[in-house]
């Protein structure tokens, strides 16, 4: 969208401000967070800068990226240090640059577009799913049955748009330095049929070939164990962690917490099936599906 500015010689178009990347976002609300975890208001901090308060507002709506010097200060009034200080200074570094799932903030959730961005630039990702199978392994026919359900009344458009983020989400398993993959999905994930027989018998062999790739880890929990949380979570290289939440996600930064999940996930790892014990109790729910009508019924 553009302005028209009126003068002597003609039209001027003046090109509206681009919105914050996701990063930048993300960067203000980390930096939010952190204000409010340090119990300052926005005046507060201004005044120990020597800032004016719109300054701080600017920063913290992601209207303005901090200059390394500015993070600097930032990061001193509200004690960071280590990993998580080396790793905002990182993400101040790239608040600029933009990536493909910048095109979506429309309609993604900003957590959503902040896991994107962090799953594209990890090494290594930890994930327990005890409701469904993981995003990254997701087939299309099944992508689409459980974004439908989660939208309940969704234009088709908004679907198929959230359908295309996810299958390009999936690339960083396939680039030339592939994401390193642990999975651990609680059986209740491949014996809930979504989408039908043949849509989840299809998903169930996603599974399977995930499991043998050499970046991937797939276990599986059984339902006769009792497993330490209900509550499904992404880990990207044990420094964030998203967790998903019965109507919204969180972003969880602080390395005590974060240690906790990574902690949960292990113990999860442990008790789940892998190799050969994996592939015949996926085959077994597979074979179960077979015998099932391909639609289910009206």
């Amino acid at each position: 969208m553009t302005v028209a500015v009126l003068g002597g010689k003609g039209v001027l178009q003046v090109p509206d401000r681009r919105p914050p990347s996701v990063r930048a976002r993300q960067l203000a609300a980390e930096l939010r967070r952190l204000r409010d975890a340090a119990r300052l208001t926005g005046e507060e901090v201004a005044g120990q800068l020597g800032w004016s308060p719109s300054k701080v507002s600017r920063i913290e709506t992601g209207q303005t990226s901090p200059g390394a010097a500015d993070l600097r200060r930032m990061l001193d009034i509200y004690e960071v240090t280590g990993t998580q200080r080396d790793r905002l200074e990182r993400l101040a570094q790239s608040s600029d640059q933009r990536g493909w799932w910048d095109a979506y903030t429309d309609t993604l959730a900003p957590e959503y577009t902040a896991l994107i961005a962090l799953e594209a630039e990890s090494e290594s990702v930890r994930w327990y799913a005890p409701m469904m199978v993981p995003g990254l392994l997701q087939t299309e026919r099944y992508a689409r049955e459980v974004i439908r359900s989660g939208l309940l009344i969704a234009p088709p458009g908004e679907v198929e748009r959230r359908v295309q983020v996810k299958m390009t989400r999936q690339r960083v398993l396939t680039r030339d330095d592939p994401l390193q993959m642990a999975v651990v999905i609680d059986e209740a994930s491949i014996l809930r049929t979504i989408g039908g027989p043949q849509v989840m018998r299809e998903q169930l062999d996603r599974v399977l070939l995930a499991a043998v790739m050499s970046h991937v880890e797939v276990g599986v929990v059984p339902v006769s164990v009792m497993v330490p949380t209900p509550t499904g979570f992404t880990m990207m290289d044990d420094q964030t962690v998203l967790v998903s939440l019965a109507t919204r996600e969180v972003l969880v930064h602080e390395p005590d917490e974060v240690a906790r999940y990574l902690d949960i996930f292990e113990r999860l790892r442990a008790r789940a099936v892998r190799g050969e014990a994996l592939a015949e109790l996926v085959r077994d729910v597979r074979r179960e599906l077979a015998n099932r009508p391909s639609s289910p019924p009206e």
